[in-house]
């Protein structure tokens, strides 16, 4: 311990290393729920790409594992410490180096906050699209490191398609550049796109070069309510098929809305089944939402809202922004996060109440329809060992659902701890042999976030 914290000492500025048990603790683990955390050596806050590459040498010289870390706001364990580990906090690392309006890139550090890098790109009538829910918390590297995604992906995409480079310290201090400034470049493998969503076990990104689009004008929004979930999937699946391209299209199950028009008196008729929002940024949303409209009463909506401005649409909106307060009130949350084709979020829905019931659990749904990406929400009683166990059944049962139903373990939290077994089902053992091979050979010492994904 003296020997690491002394080396790590050397190439760190003062206030660089923390080892105070208690603050150490609070750095040992994320968000997510059921999931271990060891307890570090030593916590380190790095400030330039030389002091990341000095602590990563001092690592491989005494084969001591490395975690990384951004705001620790991540649902899946992939920022959870192991024993003895250094947590390599990158949170000091937060400025933004260029914004490039000819261009439209941002060259930007790991310790930037997404709110903070989408308002300074907003200044030049740009915008950076990625949105996590954590998005006022959480940092691109946290977003790079996880693939993240958000509400705006039906339209707009995920991390991964604005990542057009990065500066990268691998396990041995090494600094390797992937990628490019230029709208376009197929030059080599891309390392950029294996790098994005490897969780900090192939290298720790020091530098990002994203993407920025034109800032889009402010989006109408309409709110449909239907009898059941059978009927808002088939709207979500006729919206699609016409060709539409709504900026945001969410689906919340009959557990939420309850749970909603608790917290927030939002009105919501007891014979809502579920409530879809949708909404559009384009150059006629007005018109766009008129057509949604005729979609969702065609396949049995019982009330269509349409807002007619903006202020309207954050109204409607802000039943979505009160889900996961509105669901935390009830007990101890578990956030899963699986993906199925939309022509099957139906079905996944269906499937999750069954196993709620079965299970004797409440699980509220809410999905990010237009992409498919659902997020059950499993409540229980922490303090009630038969319920816990309960709970994880159930969260292992709707994975097992996702997959059935030709979908993924996780559209957009990571693999992290919490999924780590079921990534073997999903990816089978040839693409989980070469996957093992690809950290071998950037982390052949194995000391990059051990234990995490594969």
């Amino acid at each position: 311990m003296s020997d690491l914290t002394d080396r790590l000492a050397q190439g760190l500025p003062h206030g660089g290393l923390v080892v105070d048990p208690d603050v150490m603790a609070a750095y040992s683990h994320d968000m997510a729920g059921f999931c271990t955390a060891g307890t570090p050596a030593v916590v380190a806050f790095p400030e330039t790409v030389e002091q990341v590459q000095h602590i990563l040498r001092t690592a491989t010289d005494l084969r001591v594992p490395v975690v990384p870390q951004g705001a620790r706001t991540g649902l899946s364990g992939a920022a959870n410490a192991v024993d003895g580990c250094i947590v390599l906090s990158m949170v000091k690392m937060n400025r933004i180096l260029e914004l490039d309006p000819v261009n439209r890139i941002a060259v930007v550090e790991p310790g930037v906050v997404n709110a903070e890098l989408s308002r300074a790109a907003a200044g030049l009538g740009l915008s950076y699209p990625p949105d996590p829910s954590s998005w006022e918390s959480c940092t691109i590297g946290g977003n790079i490191g996880t693939g993240a995604g958000g509400l705006c992906c039906v339209k707009y995409g995920v991390t991964s398609e604005y990542v057009l480079g990065l500066d990268v310290v691998l396990a041995d201090g090494r600094l390797l550049s992937t990628g490019r400034r230029t709208a376009k470049g197929v030059a080599g493998y891309d390392l950029t796109r294996l790098l994005v969503g490897s969780e900090g076990t192939l290298g720790v990104v020091v530098r990002a070069v994203v993407a920025l689009r034109p800032a889009p004008a402010p989006q109408l929004a309409l709110a449909a309510e239907f009898p059941s979930a059978d009927a808002a999937g088939a709207a979500v699946c006729e919206v699609m098929a016409r060709g539409l391209t709504p900026s945001l299209m969410e689906l919340m199950d009959a557990v939420t809305v309850r749970a909603v028009n608790e917290l927030g008196q939002m009105g919501l008729p007891e014979s809502t089944q579920a409530l879809l929002l949708v909404a559009f940024d384009g150059p006629d949303p007005a018109g766009e939402l008129a057509a949604v409209g005729e979609i969702c009463r065609a396949a049995g909506a019982t009330e269509v809202v349409p807002a007619e401005d903006q202020a309207e649409s954050e109204l409607l909106l802000e039943a979505r922004r009160l889900a996961l307060p509105a669901l935390d009130r009830l007990g101890t949350t578990m956030i899963d996060d699986v993906a199925v084709p939309r022509s099957r979020l139906a079905e996944m829905l269906a499937g999750v109440a069954e196993i709620a019931e079965r299970h004797a659990l409440t699980i509220g749904v809410v999905s990010h329809a237009g992409d498919g990406n659902t997020h059950p929400i499993v409540i229980f009683d922490a303090d009630d060992p038969e319920e816990s166990a309960r709970a994880q059944r159930s969260f292992d049962e709707i994975m097992a659902l996702g997959l059935e139903l030709g979908g993924t373990i996780t559209g957009e939290h990571g693999v992290g701890l919490l999924k780590r077994e079921w990534l073997a089902r999903e990816l089978g053992p040839v693409a989980l042999e070469l996957q093992r091979q690809l950290k071998a050979v950037f982390d052949p010492l194995g000391i990059l976030n051990p234990g995490k994904a594969v």
